[in-house]
């Protein structure tokens, strides 16, 4: 039997073995700030959905399928993961992410949020293992900026590390 203990990939490594490269980290364009730290909680603005670098613009229910929204809410995911490592500058200070926040541009027969923000949801416990179940919302809305389909933000709890810790 062996003496050596097998550990959990770190979130770099799943990145790669689902063969995501992390964008550089998109910068505010108004009068707010990607990412803040309050204690030990990073809460990330919300992301709309890109695809090839523009808006991925529609709406579920008109013209967008939930399969398709559910790739724009992921994607959306990808770069909030990105942008928390900006943020944070390693991903291994991630204890557990808290708190998603879908919002959904949708006709208002659409009643499939839920399912579009599975796929920021299925990322991130890809990404972080158990260490990305987290509490979550979906919104369907009339209107995203840019005419984006979708809007993520989150809240993150990042290990209390005094050694790491940077002022936000």
């Amino acid at each position: 039997m062996s003496t050596q203990t097998r550990t959990k990939p770190t979130p770099y490594e799943k990145l790669t073995e689902i063969g995501i490269e992390l964008e550089p980290i998109l910068v505010a364009s108004a009068a707010f700030e990607m990412a803040v730290q309050s204690g030990n909680l990073v809460f990330v603005s919300g992301h709309i959905a890109r695809r090839n670098g523009a808006p991925w613009q529609g709406r579920l229910g008109d013209g967008i399928d939930t399969k398709e929204g559910k790739a724009a809410a992921r994607a959306a995911a990808v770069d909030l993961v990105a942008t928390l490592h900006g943020f944070l500058g390693d991903l291994g200070r991630v204890k557990r992410i808290v708190k998603v926040m879908s919002l959904v541009s949708s006709s208002t027969d659409y009643t499939e949020q839920h399912v579009v923000t599975n796929g920021a949801s299925e990322l991130l416990r890809e990404v972080f293992g158990d260490g990305g179940r987290h509490a979550r919302s979906a919104f369907g809305v009339a209107q995203l900026p840019l005419g984006a389909c979708v809007e993520v933000e989150m809240i993150v709890e990042i290990h209390e590390d005094l050694d790491l810790q940077v002022q936000r």
